[in-house]
């Protein structure tokens, strides 16, 4: 397995002088969160949707480094062949290599946990509150990585990426677990000279890669964080994920996978929005959904129409969800979704180890096991199933939240608390 890595310039790096530290302001996610709604602006007056918003070769590499990983045998015994992981930093790495913290994203984020939109990065950082000088996760003191995944859309190994005959490689990726995604990490952590993390942590499906980076290399995981995450991925997420993936399947312009040469406007970005629009549900409280939306329509819109030829007006749930399909169409791949959203599905950690709780006696990391009250799409007795079954796990913590999953991304004077708390626990 060949390794090496380099910076936007094309020239090898020392990951130790390239690091960077960086301050970040209040969390944007969450503020967009709880802001007022506004209605989109008509279809005329907006840019079309690009067919995909994979980041290519040949873009602006914004704060990106890169790891040639080589070849990569997935779990299913299929060879990835050259593998390249993007990654970003923040801190300095010391002299003995042992303060480096792990962070491993979700579904549709990626290694920008902190900084501003700005050329290469599409998207703010999704972590801004919890990461930076004097945070809970303070680059003063800690090394700070975060990949973007295996099988995602922003500057490692994926879909959009080139396969050997030259085109894009489109629905011919192939399937990659969590554990494949891990075995990349692996290489990288390698790369970097990091022999153990100091913490692993991730949400959601982040949350299930840092439980397989313990389960798999035990010895390399000295704290670990799971938050928002099951041990195995229940039957009602599968019922949820089906009809997201048929729906960008059954889109015209997905056309089999290829479509990356579509002319703006004409990519799956409504088979891709109304995936999302299921998810988001996911995501959210009904608590929050009623008392923030209820019945109410969309500005002056009539809900009730005279006849079939009439437009109904939009229920203003419904503008938060088309608001939110719109923006993720503008920042994501169609074929990365699929692919990790099967990541998702297949996850196990008891797959061939003789089950769930044989799979969590491996974990020999201090571990922190954080629900939210109001997830209904892990809700809180998946990380009680965790939280028992790792004998070094402190007690389960539960995040008080109205908005549901998306606590362990909103929540940030909590999450910041309980990652103080581990940080500071003796491992």
């Amino acid at each position: 397995m060949s390794i090496g890595h380099w910076n936007a310039a094309g020239n090898q790096t020392d990951p130790v002088s390239q690091a960077e530290s960086r301050s970040g302001s209040a969390n944007p996610q969450a503020r967009a969160a709880l802001a007022p709604l506004r209605p989109l602006a008509p279809a005329p007056d907006r840019a079309p949707v690009p067919a995909s918003a994979a980041w290519r070769e040949g873009d602006e590499v914004g704060r990106r480094q890169f790891v040639s990983v080589g070849d990569l045998t997935l779990e299913s015994g299929v060879v990835l062949p050259d593998v390249v992981v993007a990654y970003e930093t923040w801190g300095q790495l010391n002299a003995d290599r042992s303060n480096a913290v792990l962070i491993e994203h979700a579904l549709t984020a990626d290694s920008h946990v902190v900084g501003p939109i700005e050329p290469g990065h599409n998207s703010p950082g999704w972590w801004e509150g919890i990461v930076g000088p004097g945070r809970a996760i303070d680059t003063n003191k800690w090394f700070v990585i975060a990949t973007n995944v295996l099988g995602g859309c922003q500057g490692t190994t994926g879909p959009a990426s080139l396969s050997p005959d030259g085109a894009p490689w489109g629905a011919d990726f192939p399937q990659v677990t969590a554990r494949d995604q891990v075995l990349a990490e692996i290489a990288v952590a390698d790369a970097l000279g990091i022999e153990q993390w100091a913490l692993v942590v991730g949400g959601s499906m982040g949350g299930m890669r840092a439980l397989e980076w313990a389960i798999m290399e035990p010895e390399r995981v000295k704290r670990l964080g799971v938050f928002a995450a099951p041990a195995q991925t229940s039957g009602d997420h599968i019922a949820w994920a089906a009809p997201q993936l048929a729906a960008i399947r059954m889109d015209p312009a997905w056309n089999g996978g290829q479509y990356y040469d579509a002319e703006p406007g004409h990519g799956p970005h409504h088979g891709l929005g109304i995936a999302r629009r299921i998810a988001h549900t996911t995501y959210r409280s009904s608590h929050e959904l009623d008392t923030r939306f209820g019945h109410q329509p969309q500005g002056e819109g009539d809900t009730l129409v005279a006849g079939p030829t009439q437009e109904r007006g939009r229920f203003a749930v419904e503008s938060y969800l088309d608001h939110h399909a719109d923006k993720l169409a503008r920042r994501f791949d169609a074929n990365s979704y699929i692919v990790l959203t099967d990541s998702i599905l297949s996850h196990d950690v008891g797959r061939g180890r003789g089950g769930v709780a044989a799979a969590l006696k491996r974990v020999t990391a201090t571990t922190l096991v954080v629900g939210v009250d109001t997830d209904r799409l892990y809700p809180v007795a998946q990380q009680e199933r965790i939280a028992n079954g790792i004998s070094s796990a402190l007690p389960l913590e539960v995040i008080r939240s109205p908005y549901g999953h998306d606590g362990f991304l909103i929540e940030g004077d909590q999450v910041g608390g309980l990652l103080r708390g581990l940080l500071s626990e003796e491992a």
